[in-house]
């Protein structure tokens, strides 16, 4: 979701700038500036952004920059003729220049004049919003390539990371046999071999990581197909990585093997990396 865009126009007495601004947020956060004759125009404005940038806290700002000889501020002649007047009347003998320079600076001596929306000049100024909102979605493209990348990179690894750890299950399903065989030994009591290997299927069964394995491959998978995606898909993303922290954590909590948490918690840091860069995108 982040971006930047800028693009201008050169008008005859005027230099038109746009800017737009773009940083992560869960919806649309658009903060307008533009001078008050364009106010108007701001709902129209609101809604071209949104079709267009979806998400984000956007910040637009319209500048004008006044390159000729127009102006909306007029000098007030009759009240600045007033002033000079009474001013002559308490220093006679005063020099009209410094009596203008007092007179321009006393209230009301200048009128600002409401400027109309030219609509020539506003389709002019719609143009460069129009550009401005291609570049920063060109930005955001740029991004979203980087982003696929770095998401691809961590998907396959914590694949790999998964695989690693259920190789570990065979030497697990051992030790375990090991350790309750050596337990039964040193109790010094005789124990029926065909219940004890009941018992020991039952044991292994609650640690068993088979269904938490498929499922989290197919979280890997539906990830790597949502991204191929061609729409918005950021928040679907975002619920994809929460399920595959599920499956990673029960993994983690059944291990009862020291590699096999080990990889797990290489697993989870290669999730939260996703997780972080999920936020950014549409």
């Amino acid at each position: 979701m982040t971006g930047f865009g800028k693009a201008s126009l050169q008008l005859p007495t005027k230099k038109i700038t746009v800017e737009l601004k773009s940083l992560n947020s869960k919806g649309l956060d658009l903060n307008t500036r533009m001078p008050s004759v364009y106010r108007e125009m701001e709902l129209g404005l609101r809604n071209q952004i949104s079709q267009r940038l979806e998400r984000g806290k956007i910040d637009f700002s319209l500048y004008i920059e006044v390159t000729g000889e127009e102006t909306s501020s007029k000098i007030n002649v009759p009240i600045v003729k007033g002033y000079i007047n009474q001013m002559k009347a308490v220093i006679p003998n005063a020099d009209e220049t410094e009596l203008m320079k007092m007179a321009v600076r006393m209230p009301d001596a200048l009128k600002t004049e409401r400027d109309e929306i030219d609509e020539n000049e506003w389709k002019e100024i719609q143009k460069v919003i129009d550009e401005a909102l291609e570049n920063i979605a060109n930005f955001r493209k740029d991004e979203g390539v980087s982003l696929e990348k770095e998401f691809l990179h961590r998907i396959a690894n914590i694949m790999k990371l998964m695989n690693d750890a259920v190789a570990y299950d065979a030497e697990r399903v051992e030790t375990v046999k090991t350790r309750l065989r050596t337990a039964l030994d040193e109790l010094q009591v005789n124990v029926d071999e065909n219940r004890f290997e009941q018992e020991l299927i039952f044991y292994l069964e609650k640690y068993d990581i088979t269904e938490e394995k498929v499922r989290l491959e197919n979280h890997l998978n539906y990830f790597i197909e949502t991204l191929a995606g061609t729409e918005a898909n950021g928040r679907k993303l975002g619920f994809i990585t929460q399920e595959m922290g599920r499956e990673i954590n029960t993994m983690g909590s059944k291990s009862n093997h020291s590699e096999m948490q080990k990889l797990v918690v290489m697993m989870k840091d290669e999730l939260e990396k996703i997780k972080e860069q999920v936020l950014n995108v549409l």
